[in-house]
């Protein structure tokens, strides 16, 4: 193995920027691709074996490109392109930081952060109903609804609704105080938290009373007909078949929909179908409609959460394989 030195010019404005706090970008590099990074005026130099030397050439190339168009580099973002590089994967940050969706009431842009969020995004602009399949933190919900917003600002739909089933997530409430609206906020409250963040409360309150943004839940989508809107339905995994069949047949002309959930996070009563995976089988091959899967490597919180989502699925594959192994020795 060969040794292999070389020097990147990294602007002096930027420096603190890709090194993270602490350098902890730069230690995260350096564990990665087993190199070694040495600072050095207005720039690094970036010393071991050629092939990793070469990655991490490309690494900072990217993250300077970010930087430049005034992006903080955070763990999420190196993680992702330290990922995209050892998979071998086609595209990169910058291209996916190109397509800004929408700015949120402090100026912040709304950009997908992944290659499986960019497709997800794209996926909506083209397709009537949209699943967005995936892991809590994956940004299913906060892209659909910016993405509703954005269509509402430009008069491409005349109204947004928001929908999920109420349905307490593994714990039983009791009865809770106050009007129907009073009971129904809490499990709605996701939804209210992106609308306030992207659109401004002020907004959302003027736009709620003239009936133009619609919270609800589920059941109250029986028996209507839902023309020229912009549909979110979240937690679709917590469906019924029958209520997955009447939400999807309330769609009418000029309007698209966004359906969004986690099948691994089901808190329907033991043996009960969930309605999102009967729709997924039933849909599959029917046109205008696509289907998204995003995975742990499109979660976008805390880079913890993405190793926790990575740790239950790795659990839940093996415990189904054991599952399997002993329903196998008992049938024969």
């Amino acid at each position: 193995m060969s040794l292999n030195e070389t020097r990147i010019d990294i602007p002096a404005e930027h420096v603190s920027n890709i090194f993270g706090q602490f350098d902890h970008n730069i230690k995260l590099i350096e564990r990665t691709l087993n190199v070694t990074v040495v600072p050095r005026n207005e720039g690094i130099k970036v010393i071991g074996d050629t092939a990793n030397v070469e990655g991490a050439c490309k690494v900072f190339a990217e993250l300077l490109q970010l930087a430049e168009r005034g992006n903080m580099i955070d763990e999420q973002k190196v993680a992702y392109t330290l990922s995209l590089l050892g998979e071998h994967k086609e595209g990169s940050l910058v291209e996916i930081d190109k397509d800004c969706i929408c700015h949120t009431i402090n100026g912040k842009p709304v950009k997908p952060k992944t290659l499986g969020q960019k497709a997800y995004v794209d996926a909506i602009r083209k397709q009537m109903i949209v699943f967005g399949i995936g892991p809590a933190g994956t940004g299913k919900t906060y892209l659909a609804m910016a993405m509703a917003i954005t269509a509402f600002k430009n008069e491409e739909v005349n109204r947004i609704i928001l929908t999920r089933p109420a349905i307490e997530a593994g714990e039983k409430l009791g009865f809770l105080p106050g009007d129907l609206q009073s009971k129904v906020d809490p499990y709605l409250r996701p939804l209210y938290d992106a609308l306030y963040q992207i659109m401004g409360a002020e907004s959302f309150q003027r736009n709620m009373e003239k009936g133009l943004i619609e919270v609800a839940p589920l059941a109250y989508m029986r028996g209507r007909t839902l023309d020229n809107a912009f549909i979110i339905l979240d937690e679709a995994q917590n469906t019924t078949p029958a209520q997955m069949k009447m939400f999807l047949t309330r769609i009418g002309f000029g309007s698209k929909v966004v359906v969004t959930g986690d099948a691994t996070q089901k808190d329907l009563a033991p043996g009960t179908k969930s309605g999102l995976d009967v729709a997924l089988r039933v849909l599959r091959n029917v046109d205008e409609i696509s289907v998204c899967k995003l995975t742990s490597a499109d979660v976008v919180r805390h880079p913890l959460v993405q190793k926790i989502v990575k740790a239950y699925d790795d659990y839940e594959s093996k415990a189904n394989k054991r599952t399997k192994r002993v329903t196998k020795n008992e049938g024969r």
